[in-house]
């Protein structure tokens, strides 16, 4: 177990830490107890194992292929528990407080509303039981002595042909729980310019958009979700490190795409267990978060997948401080980062900042004032810059 060294924080430190994640899809973070209980409910008789721990195994196995198609296909089992409307109310709810009993205390989760439509629902009966679902999660939150504000991201397959009705949809609910657009799904073949009409209408409709990008393809997603769409934030991201090359004397140098993302300050929203398993990184110490955190860049952390990569927040911050010796302030950069680059006004943005990340975090560092042999630790040294 780790134990406490000046600067770096414990599992449980890190657990409670305040955090916020921008990138972490609905239908990939069921409790495997609830997609056993709605499959017997609803007549579902496909799932591969009836037991839900032994489900649980089953979902990271299958998912740790090393190949994002394969990585896709698990999804199958926990869209097709999700078509009615107390199912998604459910799933929503327990998302929330999952995520809450994390320490996230600022939620964007997305899922697609075309995928959910099998029982006969609409697209806007689907987006308002997950609203409602958001909702009373965050009840229950609150009620368990957790605070949680989760906001809903709308995506489109970016290999189907419905991105404009989910954009003007997400545009029809964006001051009722949705704050915003992505396009998501297998990125070779399918380049976010197929979907140019949908990103128009939310420039026009001064609406905020993420892409999935980078992760699977390369540059040219990249610049392509970018210069031609112009996306607010990059899903994933991780392979603009193609652009930046590092000499044998440790010297950097930036390509003008790599150049362009830091200095525009576009948000990465990184999924390092994410990309070990679909084979965008080697390891985590090997993952380009390290470098990119080094250089500056808008890096946030995130879980995709909480259940195909069986993560969560802590657990992904949690390998980043073994890799990277990271310490509360690394923590505390990466989740201000976050908060800035949050799809909700700048005014709510500064005040989650001001008023729940930095108390939070401060009250943890001042915890190495008390704690034997650590009081020339973090407090006593400062909090690093923010250069977010």
């Amino acid at each position: 177990m780790q134990t406490a060294t000046p600067g770096r924080p414990t599992p449980e430190q890190i657990r409670r830490a305040p955090k916020v994640l921008l990138h972490d899809h609905l239908d990939g973070g069921l409790r495997p107890g609830t997609i056993v209980d709605i499959a017997r409910e609803t007549g579902y008789d496909a799932l591969p194992e009836k037991d839900a721990d032994r489900l649980g195994t089953w979902f990271r196995e299958a998912a740790d292929s090393g190949s994002l198609e394969r990585y896709l296909e698990t999804f199958a089992h926990t869209c097709a528990v999700m078509q009615t409307r107390d199912a998604l109310v459910r799933v929503a709810a327990e998302c929330a407080e999952d995520l809450a009993a994390d320490g996230v205390v600022y939620a964007e989760v997305r899922y697609a509303p075309e995928q959910h439509l099998e029982a006969g629902l609409s697209l806007e009966e689907v987006v308002e039981a997950v609203n409602e679902g958001f909702r009373l999660g965050e009840r229950r939150a609150r009620e368990g002595g957790n605070r949680i504000r989760v906001g809903a991201l709308l995506t489109a397959m970016r290999h189907a042909a419905r991105s404009q009705e989910i954009a003007e949809l997400a545009n029809r609910y964006r001051d009722q729980g949705v704050v915003g657009f992505d396009i998501a799904g297998a990125e070779a073949g399918f380049p976010p310019t197929r979907h140019l009409d949908a990103f128009d209408y939310l420039k026009r409709e001064n609406n905020h958009f993420t892409i999935h990008a980078g992760e699977a393809f390369g540059l040219p997603s990249i610049w392509q979700a970018l210069q031609w769409c112009g996306a607010d934030r990059l899903g994933h991201g991780v392979r603009i490190i193609d652009d930046i090359t590092v000499a044998d004397d440790g010297s950097v140098a930036l390509g003008r795409l790599a150049s362009y993302v830091r200095d525009k300050r576009i948000p990465l929203e990184m999924c390092p267990t994410s990309n070990l398993q679909t084979g965008a990184a080697a390891s985590y110490a090997e993952h380009p978060i390290g470098l990119l955190r080094r250089l500056h860049f808008r890096v946030t952390v995130n879980t995709d997948n909480r259940l195909m990569s069986g993560t969560s927040m802590s657990e992904e911050f949690g390998h980043l401080v073994e890799a990277f010796d990271y310490t509360l302030d690394d923590m505390q950069w990466f989740t201000v980062n976050a908060m800035k680059s949050a799809f909700i006004p700048f005014d709510e943005r500064l005040a989650m900042i001001n008023e729940v990340i930095k108390p939070g975090y401060a009250e943890l560092k001042a915890e190495w004032l008390f704690a034997p042999g650590t009081a020339a630790g973090p407090v006593a040294s400062g909090s690093a810059p923010h250069r977010g």
